[in-house]
């Protein structure tokens, strides 16, 4: 599966002869899925069924959807009373023909309230259900114009959030191979603090000053924390190369990235390993932030 954001726009528009009808959707970034609907005045009816469509294409983002209609001309179609109408026309020539009056004319005898009618759009049943089938169809055309809108945006991300997957994988290697943590350069070190203590402290105990060195230098130890990066580092590429809803686990995955990266901040014993660290927490910033727009 595609990797899909949760940003992305889509239009459809179909028309009959009863409307012109028009949905637009866009998405962005949520932590669950949620659908607002804006239907036109007699079209609620669909909002159930608008937001089960969508629902069973997505699993997190905010979706707005938005529906147009025009009437068409077959639910405005004007009605004549035509006995109403002749009836008046032969009154007019009446009065004509015995009192003079002016001949009367077309467009003022449908002029007249009771001749001529332009019903609302008041669609009978089977127009209604017939207005229902083309609005749902457009909806789910929609839809898929808004799945491929978002499996293309999450395919723009997938290059970047491997590069910074590999981006932290370079720097654990940084710091699996600094000059630092070779058991030679520890001792050295370790030595000197012993030297520098046991001089500056008469009548220390020289033991229990060796067996703290020991404890500090074992709390210092980075290893666990290179080796759970290593892993997350294989979790999230497989993650990514899956594809699908996986922005809740890349994000989490995220979270456990900087936990190492501020572990391996505090008991870094070396400037080095604290530069690696710090940079590992700006990259780990970056790839999160980029997650955050993943479904």
């Amino acid at each position: 599966m595609a990797l899909q954001s949760m940003t992305g726009f889509a239009r459809e528009a179909r028309e009959n002869d009863l409307a012109a009808i028009a949905w637009e959707l866009r998405s962005v970034n949520g932590r669950g899925l949620e659908a607002r609907l804006r239907l036109p005045q007699g079209f609620e009816r669909l909002e159930q069924s608008a937001k089960l469509r969508i629902q069973q294409r997505f699993a997190r983002g905010n979706i707005q959807a938005s529906l147009s209609v025009m009437r068409g001309d077959t639910l405005r179609r004007p009605v004549v009373d035509e006995a109403f109408l002749i009836e008046l026309a032969d009154l007019a020539k009446r009065l004509e023909e015995q009192h003079g009056a002016a001949p009367a004319r077309a467009d003022g005898l449908l002029a007249l309230r009771g001749v001529l009618e332009v019903p609302e759009a008041n669609a009978d049943e089977e127009s209604r259900a017939a207005l229902d089938e083309l609005a749902l169809a457009a909806l789910d055309k929609a839809l898929d114009a808004l799945v491929d809108a978002r499996n293309q945006e999450g395919a723009a991300l997938k290059p970047v959030l491997l590069g910074q997957i590999d981006r932290i994988e370079a720097l654990v290697a940084r710091a699996e191979a600094d000059p630092s943590r070779q058991p030679e350069r520890i001792r050295e070190r370790l030595a000197e603090q012993v030297r520098l203590l046991s001089q500056s402290a008469n009548g220390f105990d020289e033991a229990r000053l060796h067996q703290e060195a020991a404890i500090l230098a074992a709390k210092a130890d980075i290893r666990e924390e290179l080796d759970r990066l290593k892993t997350h580092v294989e979790a999230a590429r497989a993650l990514i190369e899956a594809g699908g809803p996986v922005g809740r686990k890349l994000d989490f995955l995220a979270q456990e990235f900087n936990r190492e990266a501020n572990t391996l901040c505090s008991k870094s014993n070396a400037a080095t390993i604290t530069a690696i660290g710090l940079e590992l927490k700006v990259v780990v910033d970056q790839l999160r932030e980029q997650v955050q727009n993943l479904e």
